[in-house]
């Protein structure tokens, strides 16, 4: 366990799943792969084995026959490991919530750590939630280090105490999520304002 540990502190493996999306936020995951956004610089990795995952991104919402699909993944990843809801469907089930075949987000069918929202999700929200997703799995590798399962610090809670405060907390955690790509968007911009800038003073 610790040499794994030690390799994923280094390089955390990633595997994409399409539980029932529009393809839409499939494009996005795609492209922050891709060298225009290079998020193997962060140290990531693409892989196509659960067994070698660290993160467990996910996109569209979770029906029941997709609800199996996802939770053999989860398992078939060993600890620790993350998960990252990437879109809106993924988040909370999207525009088809309401539609008789969904069950919801993908916190439905297995635990979520990280919430990446959008329609389609934007490569620089993707970004800051697999740098978010490296720093909790990294918390996760210390907490087995020291002998604790993942979750074991966690107060017991009645259920709906346990509902309402999940509900807030993926709320939060979405609302940060969209601030940082926001953020990371409005500095993209800068750059590029300033680059054209120069170029004109230069011609």
């Amino acid at each position: 366990m610790s040499t794994k540990t030690s390799y994923l502190s280094k390089s955390p493996w990633v595997i994409h799943y399409d539980a029932s999306s529009c393809n839409g936020c499939d494009i996005e995951v795609l492209a922050t792969l891709c060298p225009g956004f290079d998020a193997e610089r962060f140290g990531v990795i693409n892989t196509g084995n659960p067994k070698q995952a660290d993160i467990f991104m996910v996109t569209g919402s979770v029906n029941e026959r997709n609800i199996k699909v996802i939770r053999e993944i989860y398992d078939q990843m060993l600890e620790p490991k993350v998960v990252v809801a990437c879109g809106i469907c993924a988040c909370s089930g999207g525009i088809f919530h309401d539609c008789y075949n969904v069950l919801g987000g993908v916190d439905k069918a297995i635990p979520v750590d990280v919430y990446a929202p959008g329609c389609a999700v934007r490569p620089e929200t993707l970004i800051d939630a697999v740098v978010e997703a490296c720093a909790i799995l990294e918390e996760k590798a210390e907490a087995m280090k020291a002998g604790k399962k993942p979750g074991q610090e966690e107060p017991a809670q009645n259920e709906g105490d346990d509902s309402e405060a999940s509900e807030e907390a993926k709320a939060e955690a979405i609302e940060e999520t969209a601030a940082a790509a926001e953020e990371t968007t409005e500095e993209n911009g800068s750059d590029e304002k300033a680059e054209a800038a120069n170029d004109k003073a230069e011609e």
